[in-house]
């Protein structure tokens, strides 16, 4: 198989982090990666780890609240690699961690859902297309246990209320895309990390990188006999 014929995935937000992990281990398989990163400068920083690494990587400069970012970087990755079979909505924020439900901040959840979701959405309306030319597509959307309704309402907590608010419309999203896309060998699934050690989830966290990302990857790699329209944490359904 050639380079041009190797399956394409782009990871939004993969300059570090578990977006730079997902990159890294679709490379493993074999899978060509357009590494998306709103900074060019950390994108190529990370886009050169994974060449010294082996992996067939290329950079996307993307930012998701901007339509007109997207659209030139999936038409770039379009004439240059003629498909995209993956998409990995990783790209997020956290700006509340320590705020509480009462007190919730209605500029922080506006900037939260521009990028948490309507950023996750404007990727999955532009991919979705190529996506259906060719019949086939893996999305996935990396949310969180924090989102789940059935966590929030058992006593999951309250707080980083805007961030629970805008995974909890990432799963609505999931499971709504499902519905268009339940027949043929297109899948949306979302996938929640746990806790991760990264810059976001903080040196205390309880989970690795390589145990935040399998599910993903999972996911991603889906066969056709495989699920549509699920929330997933180590590789097991979890309560939307």
């Amino acid at each position: 198989m050639t380079a041009a014929q190797n399956p394409v995935a782009l990871v939004t937000g993969a300059n570090k982090g578990i977006g730079l992990e997902v990159a890294r281990k679709l490379g493993e398989i074999g899978i060509h990666v357009a590494v998306g990163s709103r900074d060019r400068a950390r994108g190529i920083h990370a886009v050169e780890q994974l060449k010294r690494e082996g992996h067939s990587v290329e950079l996307a400069v993307v930012d998701v609240n901007s339509q007109e970012s997207i659209d030139a970087a999936i038409a770039a990755l379009i004439k240059q690699r003629g498909r995209i079979d993956i998409l990995v909505n990783n790209a997020g924020i956290l700006l509340d961690w320590d705020d509480d439900a009462s007190t919730l901040n209605l500029e922080k959840l506006r900037q939260t859902m521009e990028t948490n979701f309507y950023g996750a959405l404007r990727m999955v309306r532009a991919v979705l297309p190529h996506m259906q030319a060719r019949g086939y597509g893996r999305i996935v959307n990396v949310s969180s246990t924090m989102g789940s309704l059935s966590y929030n309402s058992g006593g999951g907590g309250s707080s980083a209320p805007t961030y629970r608010l805008s995974k909890t419309a990432l799963n609505g999203l999931t499971a709504i895309y499902s519905q268009v896309l339940r027949n043929g060998d297109i899948k949306i699934n979302s996938a929640s990390p746990g806790w991760v050690r990264t810059d976001m989830g903080g040196k205390n966290a309880t989970r690795s990188v390589d145990e935040g990302t399998d599910t993903i990857i999972w996911l991603a790699t889906l066969p056709k006999s495989g699920p549509n329209g699920g929330f997933f944490k180590d590789r097991k359904p979890q309560d939307w």
